[in-house]
């Protein structure tokens, strides 16, 4: 028979489970707060609880920090080989497919897709639908009659004027799958990124979807950068750089955010020579240098332009082509280190600034901090000093992640050099 335990225990005992919990909410503080670094904080979509409210890609594992979008653009699945190729490029998503893709072995092989139908055998892999590629472009901004044609098939307005790209938006989505689960997709160009005003260029990026990319090739496209001069009145001295593609992300968020409500923002680069009239094809570190300006100004997801349709390896399959096998080698190692660094870019970002030369991006994880670095379009490459936010001065050195290498901190900063105008560094920080 137990004894009634007295007054004096029963006190003991409470007394006991008071101070573990205490304890113990005390030591979880410390760890959650132990270099809280006391700055504002970079507008957020949600990361990847953004993808929470849409059952498909939910199910498909978006919500997962480790997960981070790395798409390719219209693609063709029509054996093993295929996507064996693509996975191990570090791709998986694919954004648009051939009507001939095989569906299962994109599914078997746990890869998603974002396509403009339903496609045959199509079923949990499809986690988006994609409603229109640059109707900004071949429709313009107007709410004028659709003819159902796309630029290039003949007189895409009825009459010409006024344009008709809001009326081909909406006919689009309206044919696609409802309430389904799925995420809604388009992609944008230079109609909204320099073409048109804000009032014109917001219904596109606020009116139709749940995530958006806009393309825009600086390094490749001859005439590029004429035009960023007479819309943007961006001096040439400052085109083409890899902080171009890094400005096409921040005006697709400042667009997003004139309604009040935010949505992931996807960059868009190209793997090859993406025009006939084209200037070239992009080189490796153009590639990786375009790629993380995109990241640093909080790009949520990577998409490639697969296809080159000049220069001297024409091909739909960029990454699978033994004459492109350079480009390929960079992009694999560019998506492993996006997919080791995933856990740190699904967090949102913190505001301050490193060097006034340089585009940096700031973020927190697991009692340590990720700066991210490469020097802005006007700045010429060489060394640049970055200034440590107070909360991280007391570090005593910097590891330079991919690179095998530390750096001193010296009076609350360190300084690096950056080799390239598309040279970039990402810093680990442990105070």
């Amino acid at each position: 028979m137990t004894s009634r335990p007295t007054n004096r225990r029963i006190l003991l005992i409470a007394i006991t489970v008071v101070l573990v919990v205490a304890v113990g909410w005390v030591i979880a503080q410390a760890k959650s707060t132990r270099h809280e670094l006391g700055l504002p904080r970079v507008p957020w979509d949600g990361g990847p609880a953004y993808y929470a409210r849409f059952g498909a890609p939910a199910a498909a594992g978006w919500t997962n920090p480790s997960f981070f979008p790395i798409g390719v653009w219209f693609e063709s699945v029509v054996e093993e080989r295929d996507v064996r190729m693509d996975k191990e490029a570090g791709l998986n998503t694919y954004v648009e497919l051939t009507a001939n893709s095989d569906m299962g072995l994109i599914r078997s092989n746990g890869m998603s897709a974002i396509t403009s139908k339903p496609l045959t055998g199509s079923g949990s892999e499809t986690v988006g639908w994609m409603i229109a590629d640059e109707a900004d472009m071949f429709a313009g901004p107007g709410d004028g009659v659709w003819s159902g044609k796309y630029g290039g098939e003949g007189q895409v307005c009825v009459p010409d004027k006024p344009p008709c790209g809001y009326t081909a938006m909406r006919t689009l989505k309206d044919k696609l799958p409802k309430n389904d689960g799925r995420l809604h997709y388009a992609n944008y160009g230079k109609g909204i990124a320099m073409w048109e005003n804000d009032g014109e260029a917001t219904k596109f990026v606020n009116g139709y979807t749940d995530i958006m990319s806009t393309d825009v090739y600086w390094y490749t496209d001859t005439g590029i950068c004429e035009e960023a001069e007479n819309f943007l009145k961006l001096p040439r001295d400052r085109c083409p750089r890899a902080a171009n593609y890094g400005q096409v992300v921040d005006r697709g968020r400042q667009l997003d955010a004139l309604d009040g409500k935010r949505q992931p923002i996807y960059a868009f680069v190209e793997l090859g020579w993406p025009g006939t009239n084209g200037l070239r094809s992009i080189a490796g570190d153009e590639l990786a240098g375009a790629v993380m300006n995109s990241l640093i100004h909080e790009a949520r997801g990577i998409i490639y332009f697969n296809h080159s349709f000049a220069g001297p390896c024409p091909t739909q399959h960029v990454l699978r082509e033994p004459c492109a096998q350079g480009i390929r080698t960079v992009a694999t190692e560019l998506n492993r280190r996006i997919r080791t660094l995933a856990p740190v870019l699904n967090t949102q970002s913190y505001v301050h600034t490193f060097a006034p030369g340089l585009d940096t991006m700031l973020k927190d994880l697991d009692g340590s901090s990720y700066v991210f670095a490469m020097p802005k379009a006007g700045v010429q490459p060489g060394p640049q000093t970055l200034r440590l936010p107070e909360a991280l001065a007391s570090a005593s050195s910097v590891e330079v992640l991919f690179e095998n290498r530390t750096l001193p901190v010296k009076d609350g900063g360190f300084t690096d050099s950056f080799a390239r105008e598309n040279s970039y560094h990402v810093y680990k920080v442990t105070p």
